[in-house]
Protein backbone atom coordinates (compact mmCIF):
# COMPACT_ATOMS: atom_id res chain seq x y z
CA UNK A 1 0.00 0.00 0.00
CA UNK A 2 3.14 2.11 0.85
CA UNK A 3 5.82 2.01 -1.61
CA UNK A 4 9.15 2.98 -1.07
CA UNK A 5 12.15 4.06 -3.82
CA UNK A 6 15.03 5.69 -3.68
CA UNK A 7 16.87 7.62 -6.48
CA UNK A 8 20.47 7.65 -6.33
CA UNK A 9 21.03 7.22 -2.52
CA UNK A 10 19.68 10.64 -1.57
CA UNK A 11 16.39 10.88 -3.04
CA UNK A 12 13.37 9.42 -1.34
CA UNK A 13 10.01 8.46 -3.27
CA UNK A 14 7.18 7.72 -1.13
CA UNK A 15 4.15 5.81 -3.27
CA UNK A 16 0.97 6.04 -2.37
CA UNK A 17 0.02 2.44 -3.84
CA UNK A 18 -3.37 1.30 -3.76
CA UNK A 19 -4.75 2.66 -6.89
CA UNK A 20 -7.54 0.04 -6.90
CA UNK A 21 -9.17 2.70 -4.42
CA UNK A 22 -8.09 5.87 -5.86
CA UNK A 23 -5.53 5.50 -3.13
CA UNK A 24 -7.96 6.13 -0.59
CA UNK A 25 -6.37 6.11 3.05
CA UNK A 26 -7.25 2.82 5.36
CA UNK A 27 -6.21 2.15 8.43
CA UNK A 28 -3.52 -0.11 7.31
CA UNK A 29 -2.72 2.19 4.84
CA UNK A 30 -2.21 4.80 7.65
CA UNK A 31 -0.14 2.84 10.07
CA UNK A 32 2.08 1.72 7.17
CA UNK A 33 2.34 5.82 6.00
CA UNK A 34 3.51 6.68 9.30
CA UNK A 35 5.99 3.58 9.69
CA UNK A 36 7.43 4.10 5.90
CA UNK A 37 8.12 8.30 7.08
CA UNK A 38 9.84 7.19 10.06
CA UNK A 39 12.03 4.97 8.09
CA UNK A 40 13.22 7.82 5.88
CA UNK A 41 12.76 10.58 8.79
CA UNK A 42 16.06 8.74 10.32
CA UNK A 43 17.78 7.64 6.71
CA UNK A 44 20.25 9.75 5.73
CA UNK A 45 17.90 10.95 2.29
CA UNK A 46 18.69 14.94 1.34
CA UNK A 47 14.98 15.27 -0.37
CA UNK A 48 11.75 13.23 -0.38
CA UNK A 49 8.70 13.17 -3.15
CA UNK A 50 5.66 12.38 -2.17
CA UNK A 51 3.93 10.73 -5.05
CA UNK A 52 0.97 8.27 -6.22
CA UNK A 53 0.39 5.54 -8.55
CA UNK A 54 -2.52 5.23 -11.04
CA UNK A 55 -4.05 7.03 -13.31
CA UNK A 56 -7.04 8.74 -11.85
CA UNK A 57 -6.03 9.75 -8.19
CA UNK A 58 -3.53 11.08 -5.89
CA UNK A 59 -5.48 10.36 -2.97
CA UNK A 60 -9.48 10.67 -2.33
CA UNK A 61 -8.66 10.76 1.44
CA UNK A 62 -9.71 8.55 4.17
CA UNK A 63 -11.72 4.91 2.96
CA UNK A 64 -15.31 5.78 3.15
CA UNK A 65 -16.05 2.37 2.58
CA UNK A 66 -14.39 1.63 5.47
CA UNK A 67 -15.66 3.74 8.09
CA UNK A 68 -19.15 3.18 6.53
CA UNK A 69 -19.01 0.18 8.88
CA UNK A 70 -17.71 2.13 11.87
CA UNK A 71 -19.46 2.87 15.07
CA UNK A 72 -18.37 6.22 16.44
CA UNK A 73 -16.01 4.46 18.93
CA UNK A 74 -14.33 3.19 16.17
CA UNK A 75 -13.80 6.02 14.61
CA UNK A 76 -12.29 7.65 17.46
CA UNK A 77 -10.30 4.67 17.73
CA UNK A 78 -8.79 5.35 14.53
CA UNK A 79 -8.00 9.31 14.87
CA UNK A 80 -4.64 9.13 16.71
CA UNK A 81 -3.50 6.60 13.90
CA UNK A 82 -4.79 8.60 11.20
CA UNK A 83 -3.23 11.83 13.05
CA UNK A 84 0.17 10.00 13.33
CA UNK A 85 0.09 9.40 9.40
CA UNK A 86 -0.77 13.32 8.43
CA UNK A 87 2.11 13.99 11.30
CA UNK A 88 4.66 11.86 10.35
CA UNK A 89 4.58 13.76 6.66
CA UNK A 90 4.64 17.02 7.66
CA UNK A 91 7.32 16.15 10.61
CA UNK A 92 10.09 14.79 7.83
CA UNK A 93 12.65 16.64 8.42
CA UNK A 94 13.71 16.54 4.61
CA UNK A 95 12.31 18.89 2.28
CA UNK A 96 9.48 16.77 0.57
CA UNK A 97 7.52 17.67 -2.71
CA UNK A 98 4.45 16.18 -3.70
CA UNK A 99 3.82 15.19 -6.54
CA UNK A 100 -0.25 15.42 -7.92
CA UNK A 101 -2.28 13.83 -10.44
CA UNK A 102 -5.94 13.61 -10.83
CA UNK A 103 -8.04 13.83 -7.40
CA UNK A 104 -6.42 15.42 -4.39
CA UNK A 105 -9.46 15.00 -2.05
CA UNK A 106 -9.45 15.49 1.26
CA UNK A 107 -6.84 13.64 3.15
CA UNK A 108 -5.46 14.53 -0.56
CA UNK A 109 -5.23 18.08 0.09
CA UNK A 110 -3.72 17.25 3.15
CA UNK A 111 -1.36 15.52 2.62
CA UNK A 112 -0.41 17.75 -0.02
CA UNK A 113 -0.25 20.56 1.99
CA UNK A 114 1.67 18.72 4.43
CA UNK A 115 4.79 19.01 1.96
CA UNK A 116 7.01 21.53 1.27
CA UNK A 117 6.32 21.97 -2.21
CA UNK A 118 3.44 20.91 -4.64
CA UNK A 119 3.80 19.96 -8.10
CA UNK A 120 1.19 19.58 -9.80
CA UNK A 121 -0.25 18.62 -13.46
CA UNK A 122 -3.46 19.75 -15.54
CA UNK A 123 -6.56 17.73 -14.51
CA UNK A 124 -5.57 17.60 -11.02
CA UNK A 125 -8.38 18.38 -8.49
CA UNK A 126 -7.82 19.88 -5.29
CA UNK A 127 -10.55 19.79 -2.65
CA UNK A 128 -11.60 20.20 0.87
CA UNK A 129 -15.18 18.45 0.91
CA UNK A 130 -15.61 16.92 4.36
CA UNK A 131 -18.09 19.20 5.65
CA UNK A 132 -20.49 17.94 2.91
CA UNK A 133 -20.55 14.71 4.44
CA UNK A 134 -20.65 15.98 7.80
CA UNK A 135 -17.04 16.06 9.11
CA UNK A 136 -14.42 18.92 9.43
CA UNK A 137 -10.78 18.26 8.10
CA UNK A 138 -8.81 16.61 9.84
CA UNK A 139 -5.45 16.01 8.49
CA UNK A 140 -4.27 19.90 8.78
CA UNK A 141 -6.66 21.02 6.05
CA UNK A 142 -7.94 23.46 8.13
CA UNK A 143 -4.35 24.92 9.21
CA UNK A 144 -2.23 23.94 6.13
CA UNK A 145 -4.44 25.78 3.64
CA UNK A 146 -5.02 28.78 5.54
CA UNK A 147 -1.09 29.04 6.05
CA UNK A 148 -0.55 28.48 2.27
CA UNK A 149 -3.40 30.60 0.68
CA UNK A 150 -4.32 32.84 3.31
CA UNK A 151 -7.76 32.70 5.75
CA UNK A 152 -10.20 33.97 3.63
CA UNK A 153 -9.52 32.20 0.52
CA UNK A 154 -9.28 28.71 3.36
CA UNK A 155 -12.72 29.63 4.84
CA UNK A 156 -13.90 29.57 0.87
CA UNK A 157 -12.58 26.19 0.06
CA UNK A 158 -13.57 24.58 3.62
CA UNK A 159 -16.78 25.89 4.32
CA UNK A 160 -18.06 25.37 0.93
CA UNK A 161 -16.14 21.97 0.02
CA UNK A 162 -16.20 23.07 -3.23
CA UNK A 163 -13.33 21.51 -5.94
CA UNK A 164 -10.40 23.60 -6.92
CA UNK A 165 -9.26 22.46 -10.88
CA UNK A 166 -5.59 22.74 -11.98
CA UNK A 167 -5.63 26.49 -13.14
CA UNK A 168 -7.35 27.82 -10.15
CA UNK A 169 -5.06 25.69 -8.15
CA UNK A 170 -1.72 27.86 -10.20
CA UNK A 171 -3.50 30.87 -9.35
CA UNK A 172 -4.44 30.27 -5.18
CA UNK A 173 -0.95 29.53 -4.80
CA UNK A 174 -1.89 25.93 -3.94
CA UNK A 175 0.87 24.62 -6.57
CA UNK A 176 4.07 25.36 -6.61
CA UNK A 177 5.95 23.64 -9.14
CA UNK A 178 3.05 23.20 -12.65
CA UNK A 179 4.05 20.75 -14.69
CA UNK A 180 2.74 19.93 -18.57
CA UNK A 181 0.67 17.02 -19.02
CA UNK A 182 1.66 13.62 -17.61
CA UNK A 183 4.86 15.50 -15.83
CA UNK A 184 4.12 15.71 -12.37
CA UNK A 185 6.64 13.13 -10.94
CA UNK A 186 8.94 14.02 -12.66
CA UNK A 187 8.82 17.42 -11.73
CA UNK A 188 8.95 16.60 -8.54
CA UNK A 189 11.69 14.62 -8.50
CA UNK A 190 13.56 17.29 -10.37
CA UNK A 191 12.75 19.47 -8.05
CA UNK A 192 14.18 16.98 -5.18
CA UNK A 193 16.86 16.12 -7.07
CA UNK A 194 17.92 20.10 -6.95
CA UNK A 195 17.59 20.11 -3.26
CA UNK A 196 19.32 17.21 -2.50
CA UNK A 197 22.29 18.45 -4.22
CA UNK A 198 22.70 20.84 -1.58
CA UNK A 199 23.68 20.65 2.14
CA UNK A 200 21.30 18.42 4.14
CA UNK A 201 22.37 20.19 6.90
CA UNK A 202 21.38 23.87 5.52
CA UNK A 203 18.32 22.29 4.33
CA UNK A 204 16.77 20.19 6.67
CA UNK A 205 17.92 23.57 9.17
CA UNK A 206 16.18 25.94 6.31
CA UNK A 207 12.98 24.13 6.08
CA UNK A 208 13.28 24.06 9.96
CA UNK A 209 12.98 28.10 10.32
CA UNK A 210 10.83 27.94 7.48
CA UNK A 211 8.06 26.00 9.55
CA UNK A 212 8.71 27.07 12.87
CA UNK A 213 9.24 30.83 11.99
CA UNK A 214 6.16 31.26 10.10
CA UNK A 215 3.79 31.95 12.44
CA UNK A 216 6.15 34.10 14.85
CA UNK A 217 6.35 37.61 15.15
CA UNK A 218 9.25 39.03 12.84
CA UNK A 219 11.55 39.50 15.94
CA UNK A 220 11.25 36.28 17.71
CA UNK A 221 11.22 34.19 14.10
CA UNK A 222 14.86 36.28 13.09
CA UNK A 223 16.24 34.26 16.03
CA UNK A 224 14.43 31.12 14.77
CA UNK A 225 16.28 31.70 11.93
CA UNK A 226 19.73 32.74 13.78
CA UNK A 227 19.29 29.28 15.08
CA UNK A 228 19.32 27.48 11.60
CA UNK A 229 22.19 29.38 10.28
CA UNK A 230 24.04 28.68 13.69
CA UNK A 231 23.48 25.22 13.27
CA UNK A 232 25.01 24.89 9.22
CA UNK A 233 27.44 27.67 10.02
CA UNK A 234 28.98 25.19 12.37
CA UNK A 235 28.49 21.79 10.04
CA UNK A 236 30.88 20.01 8.28
CA UNK A 237 28.33 20.52 5.51
CA UNK A 238 29.79 24.40 5.72
CA UNK A 239 33.35 23.66 5.62
CA UNK A 240 32.27 21.41 2.58
CA UNK A 241 30.89 23.94 0.34
CA UNK A 242 33.37 26.38 1.06
CA UNK A 243 36.35 24.61 1.00
CA UNK A 244 34.21 23.23 -3.06
CA UNK A 245 33.25 26.67 -4.32
CA UNK A 246 37.03 27.47 -3.71
CA UNK A 247 38.37 24.25 -5.34
CA UNK A 248 35.56 24.74 -8.23
CA UNK A 249 34.31 21.38 -7.67
CA UNK A 250 30.58 19.57 -6.63
CA UNK A 251 30.83 19.21 -3.05
CA UNK A 252 30.82 15.71 -1.55
CA UNK A 253 28.38 16.82 1.49
CA UNK A 254 29.19 15.48 4.51
CA UNK A 255 26.20 15.77 5.86
CA UNK A 256 26.70 16.62 9.58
Amino acid sequence: MIALTWHGGTVAEITLDRPEALNALSTAMAEELARVCAEVAASRAHAVVLSASGEKAFCVGADLKERNGMSDADILRQRPVFRAAFGAVLGLPQPVVAAVHGYALGGGTELALSCDLIAAQPGAVFGLPEVSIGLVPGGGGTQLMARRVGPAKAADLVLTGRKVGFAEAVTLGLVDRPAPEGGARETALETARAIAANSPVATRAAKRALRTGAPLDLAAAMDIEDNAWRTAAVSADRREGIAAFNDKRTPDWPGV
